[in-house]
């Protein structure tokens, strides 16, 4: 029954925005409790502004359409946030294989590298010569950062100074273990350095086949993530198009607020399955700049 207060005209839209507010409180207390987990610091990976601000602002309008659709359809605001925040997080939730894919093709790069520097320091050439001479030979992930690596011998940076900042710009445990004995060898100018190369090119190698294996594992968790989020959005969305009366009870500003407990323990349970199928990168060898100035 409808308050006499409150013109009937005006009834329904305060239920929505009263639905809103809910939501989005609820939401920001769970982020005020849990909060946002720190994002490690990756010197090496620059992005470029402007193609991030590309893809943000595609997601953003995305989201903003598919937010829209789902409120005159449903009527329901936090549905219509639901979708936005879906549609924003949907690459982290289903996403993760391009990534991994990107640091196999690295790996599998650096130890074809690391065999070719090698085989160059063989012919008696030493650091200097050699790693400008395994440029050209070097796969098109791994020639950019060389390249650079190169530019800075040129203009006279300590070799293993400029080790280092190859390191950072790999920002990768098993190129660590490379660089380190790079470093060391620099340094020291001792003997038995063809013999690491070998040892770190093969180790290299069989981590690439472990992590192989283990994301053709991971790829079918994944494929589990996206069945379960379609096939809950594919029921949600044939209830409200053909039996909106089994759904009524959701127009309501209490239906509004049992929604978003339900699209909570939703995005949850997304949540968890987008974690099993994440892969955790182990902590690097090699410190990066802010830590080696925090550290000294």
């Amino acid at each position: 029954m409808i308050p006499a207060a409150i013109p009937a005209g005006l009834f329904d839209p305060l239920v929505m925005l009263a639905g809103a507010a809910v939501g989005g409180g609820l939401f920001l207390l769970g982020l005020a409790l849990y909060g946002l987990p720190p994002r490690p610091i990756r010197p090496g990976r620059r992005r470029d502004p402007r193609r991030t601000l590309d893809a943000l602002s595609t997601r953003a309008a995305v989201a903003a359409v598919a937010g829209g659709l789902v409120l005159v359809v449903t009527g329901w605001p936090v549905a219509a946030a639901g979708a936005v925040l879906l549609v924003l997080a949907w690459r982290g939730l289903a996403g993760g294989a391009a990534e991994e894919r990107l640091a196999m093709r690295r790996l599998e790069a650096l130890a074809a590298w690391t065999e070719s520097l090698r085989d160059t320091i063989a012919g008696a050439a030493g650091l200097e010569q050699a790693i400008p001479a395994s440029v050209r030979a070097a796969a098109p992930t791994l020639r950019p950062h060389l390249r650079a690596l190169v530019d800075r011998l040129h203009t006279r940076m300590p070799l293993p100074e400029a080790l280092r900042e190859f390191a950072d710009e790999l920002d990768d445990t098993s190129a660590d273990l490379v660089v380190a004995a790079l470093i060391l060898n620099a340094r020291l100018r001792g003997p038995g350095l063809r013999e690491v190369l070998s040892a770190l090119a093969a180790s290299a190698r069989e981590e690439l086949d472990v992590r192989r294996k283990v994301e053709a594992e991971r790829r079918a968790t994944r494929r589990s993530v996206q069945i379960v989020v379609g096939a809950a959005l594919l029921f949600a969305a044939l209830l409200v198009l053909f039996n909106p009366s089994y759904v009524s009870e959701y127009d309501g500003l209490l239906g509004q607020a049992v929604l978003v407990v339900v699209a909570a323990l939703f995005g949850a349970g997304f949540a968890w399955m987008r974690r099993l199928a994440r892969f955790d990168k182990p902590a690097r060898l090699l410190a990066g700049p802010a830590t080696r100035s925090g550290d000294g």
